[in-house]
């Protein structure tokens, strides 16, 4: 059954991700081991735990991994969560994939990169297009799988390609209907400012396992505006040139506020309007994921933390 159709009391049997495991101890005397887990498949996500832990269990299973579970749903909180009656490891005779198991991008990520690297030659001014692409080839085989964050927004296989392109069309939009703005700074912006993100995470199938230790000491903020730098020096640029001032602008200060990780406010237009297209695109994405893991029976979303943590209703008309 997939995660997105179990409801409390299913008894099931499956194929799942074992996205995450860590081995716990029960507050019992004496203490018991047991795992906290995390399943996964491509319709979401679904707290469990095994309550019986032998020897060989620590020694067999790991994060990343295909299982087959037999589990009964419960509710711990008002949230679902599996009890594991039974749980082995996915053999080769099962006839599964883990590809099947992981949520991922709508549209195929060589599609996503490819519509990239067409907007990167659409750039008019060369030396904008040549620092863009410069930055883009750092990373296109990532690009290929990577997410665009751990646990926020666009969290999947692909998301990050997906969010930049999604963007990508918003920035067409406002950049037609704003004359004013300099489209090939919007474009430019949009790849760049979170083109470093796969230097910033460890990700394998779109799973974020941790930060990388660039990740944690720079990030993907100043990473991005260190490359600037880096392909201008590359393309004989001057480093104290207004343009390569301005593409380091727009990417420090996307994220708008210190406490969001930005060192600097938005100053100059393009930044302005990036700000608000990589906040709306990536809202939008938190509702949609949110409302597309409610079950039939359910109308408010968990509380979200990039929504200020405010749950969301679903009328029962959208249904």
């Amino acid at each position: 059954m997939l995660i997105h159709t179990l409801n409390v009391r299913d008894e099931f049997t499956g194929f799942y991700l074992l996205k995450e495991i860590e081995l716990k101890q029960t507050n019992a005397v004496p203490a018991k081991d047991y795992f906290d887990i995390v399943l996964a498949d491509s319709s979401g996500q679904i707290s469990a735990k095994q309550w019986e832990v032998s020897s060989i269990d620590k020694e067999t299973f790991f994060p990343m991994m295909l299982v087959k579970v037999q589990g009964l749903v419960q509710s711990y909180r008002d949230k679902l969560q599996v009890k594991i009656i039974k749980m082995r490891k996915a053999t080769e005779a099962d006839g599964v994939s883990l590809t099947d198991y992981i949520k991922a991008a709508p549209i195929s990520p060589a599609d996503l990169v490819n519509t990239i690297k067409q907007t990167v030659q659409d750039i008019q001014h060369a030396q904008i297009r040549e620092i863009v692409s410069y930055c883009v080839t750092k990373v296109e085989d990532k690009l290929m799988h990577y997410p665009a964050a751990k646990t926020f927004h666009h969290a999947y296989f692909g998301g990050l390609a997906y969010h930049i392109v999604r963007m990508l069309e918003l920035g067409e939009f406002v950049s037609k209907q704003r004359p004013f703005l300099n489209p090939d700074l919007i474009k430019a912006g949009i790849i760049l400012h979170d083109i470093a993100k796969p230097e910033e995470m460890i990700a394998q199938l779109g799973v974020v396992s941790d930060y990388s230790d660039q990740g944690k000491l720079i990030g993907h903020i100043v990473l991005a505006t260190n490359w600037i730098v880096e392909a201008a020096i590359h393309l004989q640029i001057p480093l104290e040139s207004e343009l390569v001032m301005t593409l380091q602008h727009i990417v420090l200060a996307h994220h708008n506020l210190p406490e969001w990780g930005s060192p600097v406010q938005p100053q100059i237009a393009e930044a302005v309007a990036l700000h608000y297209i990589d906040s709306l695109d990536a809202k939008l994405q938190m509702v949609e994921d949110a409302l597309e893991t409610l079950h039939d029976d359910q109308q408010w979303t968990p509380m979200l933390r990039g929504l200020d943590n405010k749950a969301l209703y679903r009328m029962k008309g959208s249904e």
